[in-house]
């Protein structure tokens, strides 16, 4: 039996996050890169990819059998049209996914008439420990859980200068913390507790030079009484060597014990009434972004492709995080909570 034919890849986009794209494709079987897309062709030479500054010509030279979109939201609905335009079959897209709902819900139908396999690249839910926590809840092993609590401590927002050595683009994006940080927890969450039947919001911004929110909470709310929280601050920092690896802490709580995440990716459980704790998850060193999450998610892509099995965040699932994440504004203006 002949081994199957390599997925040919493309990517459009060459910006900072865009090599833990390019390291985890290098790194994936099956996979066989052939074109790196970018408006500034140096940076696209400099992945050592055959490189393109116009998408079209490299989809009608290389004919990739997906392309991997890492861009920034304004330009997502126009390359995902122009791939499908040009028959690319299967489409990753970074999040923020599209300008706002309107735009990706426009992309999701145009995806859905040709017929073509949208995924959005929301990498938090295959952060390891996010993984552990899904298996121990789904186990039982914290009995009924009752909150959720995540605290979001980037340590990158202070000062005059914020942002400016990775991602400058976010000093001028007038929805910041929810849309562009916090709707990987949107996902967390309905991942880990479920889809909310309620929503409340308090968001603010500390730091002048930006134009967007960069603290806040917000609240899901359960018909069984659960609640998860986010609780973020772009400004503050939490007990980590690398701040980037969680961006935070989480507390996973249920009437039969508690899972802890802490900066070092760790996870520990304590039971109900005790002071011991055990180490469910040990840190460790991981390659690329976010405990390898990057990698996590695209080859979970791959073998989804490869062997016609599910795939996570597809388009059309994935637009009910923006569903949510535009009621999490509308309740921090309304000042109230939402019942969905």
């Amino acid at each position: 039996m002949n081994p199957p034919r390599p997925l040919r890849v493309a990517c459009v986009g060459a910006g900072y996050f865009s090599r833990f794209h390019y390291d985890a494709w290098e790194r994936i079987e099956n996979v066989q890169p052939v074109a790196a897309v970018d408006r500034e062709i140096l940076r696209a030479m400099e992945t050592g990819w055959n490189a393109y500054d116009a998408l079209t010509v490299a989809i009608e030279e290389r004919r990739p059998d997906l392309l991997d979109i890492v861009t920034p939201p304004h330009s997502h609905l126009d390359l995902i049209a122009q791939a499908i335009e040009q028959n690319v079959r299967a489409i990753i897209c970074q999040k923020p996914f599209c300008n706002d709902l309107d735009e990706a819900r426009r992309a999701t139908r145009i995806a859905e008439r040709a017929g073509v396999r949208l995924i959005v690249h929301e990498n938090f839910r295959f952060q390891p420990w996010y993984r552990q926590i899904k298996a121990e809840v789904a186990s039982g092993r914290i009995g009924s859980l009752l909150q959720m609590t995540v605290r979001l401590r980037t340590g990158d927002g202070q000062g005059t200068d914020a942002y400016l050595d990775r991602q400058p683009y976010f000093r001028t994006m007038p929805r910041l913390l929810v849309h562009e940080t916090a709707v990987h927890f949107i996902d967390v969450f309905r991942f880990i507790v479920g889809d909310p039947q309620s929503v409340y919001a308090d968001l603010r911004r500390y730091n002048p030079v930006i134009a967007g929110e960069d603290a806040g909470y917000f609240i899901f709310g359960y018909d069984d009484g659960a609640r998860a929280m986010f609780d973020g601050n772009r400004l503050l920092d939490h007990a980590a060597e690398n701040l980037r690896l969680t961006l935070g802490e989480a507390l996973v709580e249920g009437t039969e014990g508690t899972l802890n995440v802490t900066g070092d990716g760790a996870v520990t459980f304590r039971p109900f009434g005790s002071t011991k704790t055990e180490t469910v998850l040990a840190p460790l060193h991981y390659s690329g972004f976010g405990g390898d999450c990057v990698y996590a998610l695209q080859k979970h892509v791959v073998d989804g492709l490869m062997t016609a099995t599910p795939i996570e965040n597809e388009a059309a699932a994935y637009l009910r995080n923006l569903e949510l994440t535009e009621l999490v504004y509308r309740a921090h203006e309304r000042g109230e909570r939402i019942m969905l």
